[in-house]
């Protein structure tokens, strides 16, 4: 079943506080972008018989409309564009935050730790790994996992994509979109704290 919402457009402020702080893994990406988890019997670059427990995927991907349902703003859809998907990347990097990961955005670690991390651009030559149709502008993170359980859980499917989680700028776009209306709120995979983000939100439109 369709539904017409209203779309909201999400941003960052880094100096105020406001920008993605971590990556979960997680059972549900609302990105619909599983990740692709090697091991030594599927990549055979390196002589080893242990599993490298590597995982590759897309942590965002512009101009994707991402259902969201709160008690302060009702049912909705929130996007990121191209541009501040870069900057949430090169914030990310800039703060050195490679290490906050955790699981299904809990407080348990996942034990994993981010090792690549890049902006796909044809243009350039930089595409999504095979397997992964996304468009330019998506932000694509390798992670290493440490965690033999967390590794355990991948390979049963408990756990199949990335999701990114912080603070962000609400800006209303005036459109609406049409979504199926049938993903819970514990599917939503970007963890918006919405008394502060309501408040940015505000602050946003007592200046326009």
């Amino acid at each position: 079943m369709k539904k017409s919402l209203p779309l909201v457009e999400l941003t960052i402020s880094p100096d105020t506080g406001s920008f993605v702080s971590a990556i979960a893994l997680v059972e549900s990406p609302a990105i619909e972008s599983d990740f692709i988890a090697f091991s030594s019997k599927t990549k055979q670059y390196f002589s080893s018989n242990d599993e490298k427990m590597e995982l590759i995927g897309c942590a965002m991907i512009p101009d994707q409309a991402i259902y969201r349902n709160s008690p302060d703003l009702g049912e909705y859809a929130v996007t990121f564009s191209a541009d501040t998907i870069r900057q949430i990347a090169q914030v990310y990097a800039a703060k050195g935050l490679f290490n906050q990961t955790n699981l299904e955005h809990t407080s348990t670690p996942a034990d994993s730790y981010v090792f690549q991390s890049y902006i796909t651009d044809e243009s350039k030559g930089i595409s999504a790994p095979k397997g992964i149709d996304v468009p330019d502008g998506s932000w694509i993170v390798g992670v290493k996992v440490n965690n033999p359980d967390v590794w355990s859980e991948i390979k049963e499917g408990k756990v199949k994509g990335f999701s990114v989680e912080g603070i962000f700028n609400l800006i209303d776009t005036n459109t609406t979109v049409n979504l199926h209306n049938q993903l819970k709120q514990s599917e939503f995979d970007i963890a918006v704290s919405e008394f502060e983000a309501a408040l940015i939100a505000l602050e946003e439109k007592s200046k326009a």
